[in-house]
């Protein structure tokens, strides 16, 4: 029964900030011990993680985007936000938001469908 859902602008202009928000339901964004992560799929590429925001508020990026990425959440809403920022067109992609629960294994529970942004001018 546990449901994400990405919204946000389909097409962002090169140096505008790129801003998603993930909706969840029937799982609390609060709740042990669950991290809840963006990931993003270029078009012809891979999944590449972005990053991540705990049960307890904390946050991790990958190396490569930490500079110019910020994840934050409303827990009245049980939501989570991607905001990047200074966007170019190499960050076009599928960005996904998803549930990770505490593990000895590294996976992913649930998925949100995915949702297409383009940065171009």
């Amino acid at each position: 029964q546990v449901q994400l859902q990405e919204s946000g602008p389909g097409l962002v202009k090169p140096s505008q900030t790129l801003s998603l928000t993930c909706t969840v339901s029937g799982s609390s964004i609060t709740t042990n011990y669950y991290y809840w992560s963006w990931i993003r799929q270029p078009p012809g590429k891979g999944l590449e993680w972005i990053g991540v925001i705990a049960y307890s508020g904390s946050t991790f990026y990958s190396p490569s985007l930490k500079s110019r990425t910020s994840i934050s959440r409303d827990t009245s809403k049980n939501q989570f936000t991607l905001e990047v920022i200074s966007a170019t067109p190499e960050d076009t992609a599928v960005y996904y938001c998803a549930r990770v629960p505490l593990s000895d294994r590294p996976g992913i529970d649930y998925w949100g469908q995915g949702t297409q942004v383009t940065v171009s001018s």
